[in-house]
C-alpha cells in the first residue's frame, strides 16, 4: 500500500503539516513547429492545455518546460511570458515538456479543509 499525502487539520479546519509523496506519472516532451497547435491558457499562475489533446498530451496538463530550461508560473527561465513567447515565429522549433503540475500552497489549503466535518 502506497501513501501519497499526509494531511494534519486541527480543530478548526487549518492545516497544520502537509507532506507530499509526489511522484510525476506521465509526462510528454515534443518538439512543435511554428505554428502551435495546442490551445495554451494561463490558469492559476500556470499555463495549461485548454484544447488539443495528441501523444500523451492531455486536457488540463502544465507546461513544464521549454528547450530543456524548467518554467517558473507563467514566464519562462530568462523572464519572458510563455504565451508570449511561443507567438514568435523565430523561436521554433521548439521542445516542451507538458504533465501535471504540483498542487500551490493554497491548493493544498482548500483540499486539506474539505476533511474537516
Amino acid at each position: 500500500m502506497v501513501i501519497f499525502s499526509v494531511d494534519v487539520v486541527n480543530k478548526a479546519g487549518g492545516l497544520i503539516y502537509q507532506y507530499d509523496n509526489y511522484v510525476p506519472r506521465a509526462e510528454a516532451e515534443k518538439t512543435f513547429s511554428y505554428p502551435l497547435d495546442l490551445v495554451l491558457k494561463h490558469h492559476d499562475e500556470k499555463v495549461i492545455v485548454s484544447f488539443g489533446q495528441r501523444d500523451g498530451i492531455k486536457v488540463g496538463h502544465a507546461v513544464l518546460s521549454i528547450n530543456g530550461a524548467d518554467v517558473m508560473g507563467k514566464s519562462t527561465a530568462d523572464g519572458k511570458d510563455i504565451l508570449e513567447y511561443l507567438k514568435d515565429p523565430s523561436n521554433y522549433p521548439v521542445s516542451i515538456r507538458f504533465g501535471r503540475a504540483r498542487l500551490s500552497s493554497n491548493e493544498k489549503l482548500m483540499l486539506a479543509s474539505m476533511f474537516h466535518s
